[in-house]
C-alpha cells in the first residue's frame, strides 16, 4: 500500500498542467546533452534551460502537435518543470 501511495503522488506531482507553455523532457539517460538538445530542436522545441543530468531539458515545445513531434524525436517523459527545478537546477 505505502509503494502504491508513493507511486500515486509521484505520478500527480510530475503530471504537466494542462495549457502549460513550457514542460521538461526526459530523454534515453545514456544520452549526451548534445543528442538532447538535437533531438529537442528537431522538434521545433525551444530550449529554456537545461538541468544537471543532461538528458532532462526544459522546453518550449511548438503549440501544434508540439508533445507529440518529441515523443517522436526520443522523449521518454514530460515532466512539469516546476516539479522538477527544486532537484535538478543548474
Amino acid at each position: 500500500m505505502l509503494i502504491a501511495s508513493f507511486i500515486a503522488v509521484a505520478a500527480l506531482s510530475l503530471q504537466v498542467r494542462a495549457g502549460s507553455e513550457v514542460v521538461a523532457v526526459a530523454f534515453p539517460p545514456w544520452w549526451s546533452a548534445q543528442q538532447a538538445m538535437l533531438a529537442a530542436a528537431s522538434a521545433d522545441a525551444a530550449l529554456v534551460r537545461t538541468t544537471t543530468l543532461s538528458s532532462l531539458l526544459v522546453v518550449r515545445p511548438r503549440e501544434h502537435d508540439g508533445l507529440a513531434r518529441l515523443r517522436e524525436a526520443g522523449v521518454w517523459l514530460v515532466i512539469d518543470p516546476q516539479a522538477v527545478s527544486a532537484c535538478f537546477a543548474k
